[in-house]
């Protein structure tokens, strides 16, 4: 187990995580949401350690999951070292980047028998893709609940593990990613990490080699990159996306959906890049998660999916410093107010029945006074 030092008494939180052997790029968001929640409660990480030979155990288990139609394959431990819990806790929570982590929970044995409550939190169910994982459902019976991360799949996972199933979307640390109160120069015009349209990314980089402006963006696929630290890696992306003015967004893996209708959500990036108060360019998600939760002004900055218009609209928005702050200063406080990982935890003890702490209203505190404040600042000038 992995736990930050604490002056109070026993944890009342036993939380699983796989961040001493899984630490791909697009997994560190995940770790750092446990780290927000480690810092305003008392939480026992429980630190899984993979078995030798896991290279070939982790593919065989799934290989033999996906073909077991029982559904009990998943429940082997053929992958990590077993852990057993010697604490008495309030709450057992496991959230999940994937709906594959699942393997993971057989390594903890007898859980259930140690955690009063349990929440099974996973992010990346899409909708069309339920059926295909229900070889692995067996895993979320010892559950009390079920939460996803995508708006659009609660109706038909609910439905497939016949259970009700709530909507807990992802957030950001707002405080980490937030540019107040060092306001520092925003050196960077156009920030594009991720995915994102090639026909954008032409134009973008025409645009900024045309104006002599500087467009960071990838130049390998770093999704599933390994990174050699999460709370560095965090940090670095934190500082990259402060520094920007103009971050593209688009609806998370809108450019790889296929076989019906896409399934539009929101994807991490608009909630990092609203946090450090750049501005959203890219498409709008047309969907009640978006439209309800980034309902202010100019939360994104429209443009084709083409790209044809970047050249206008940068270049409208650029003779417009007075707007570009307002924008700016609006996505920072937004982001503190309803977008950091604390609220998302609070509707995690809000499903499962659990108070919430000291440590909870604190950071609440100090999330709604850096948005007041950020109401008296102005940020910098504006590169054409």
């Amino acid at each position: 187990m992995d736990k930050k030092p604490r002056s109070r008494g026993k944890s009342r939180i036993c939380m699983l995580t796989g961040r001493n052997y899984a630490l791909n790029a697009f997994r560190c968001a995940f770790y750092e949401a446990q780290d927000v929640l480690c810092d305003v409660d008392e939480v026992d990480l429980i630190c899984l350690q993979p078995r030798r030979a896991y290279d070939i155990r982790y593919p065989l288990q799934k290989h033999l999951i996906w073909r077991d139609f029982t559904g009990r394959a998943v429940s082997f431990n053929m992958v990590f070292e077993p852990v057993r819990l010697s604490g008495e806790y309030d709450l057992f929570i496991a959230y999940l980047p994937l709906t594959q982590d699942l393997i993971q929970l057989s390594a903890i044995r007898g859980w259930r028998d140690h955690c009063k409550r349990s929440i099974c939190w996973i992010d990346e169910e899409y909708a069309a893709n339920v059926d295909a994982y229900r070889n692995w459902y067996s895993a979320l019976e010892a559950f009390d609940h079920i939460a996803v991360g995508l708006s659009g799949t609660v109706h038909d996972f609910g439905k497939a593990i016949r259970r009700t199933c709530h909507y807990v979307p992802g957030a950001v640390d707002a405080i980490r990613y937030s540019p107040y109160p060092d306001n520092p120069t925003r050196v960077i015009d156009i920030y594009s990490v991720g995915r994102i349209w090639e026909d954008v990314h032409d134009v973008f980089l025409a645009f900024a080699a045309n104006k002599g402006l500087f467009y960071v963006h990838d130049t390998f696929l770093a999704s599933h990159a390994h990174v050699k630290d999460h709370r560095q890696h965090r940090q670095m992306h934190a500082n990259m996306a402060k520094r920007s003015r103009y971050y593209y967004v688009m609806p998370a893996k809108m450019d790889v959906q296929a076989g019906g209708p896409a399934q539009v959500e929101v994807g991490f990036r608009y909630y990092e890049a609203t946090a450090a108060g750049s501005i959203l360019v890219g498409q709008v998600p047309d969907c009640e998660a978006f439209h309800s939760t980034f309902d202010w002004p100019d939360a994104v900055i429209p443009i084709r999916e083409d790209g044809r218009d970047v050249p206008e609209v940068l270049s409208g928005l650029a003779a417009d410093p007075k707007r570009l702050d307002g924008i700016s200063r609006r996505n920072a406080a937004e982001a503190l107010l309803r977008h950091d990982w604390l609220y998302r935890w609070k509707r995690i003890y809000e499903i499962v029945g659990l108070d919430e702490t000291e440590g909870m209203r604190r950071r609440e505190v100090q999330l709604k006074r850096m948005a007041e404040q950020i109401g008296n600042r102005r940020t910098g000038t504006v590169r054409p």
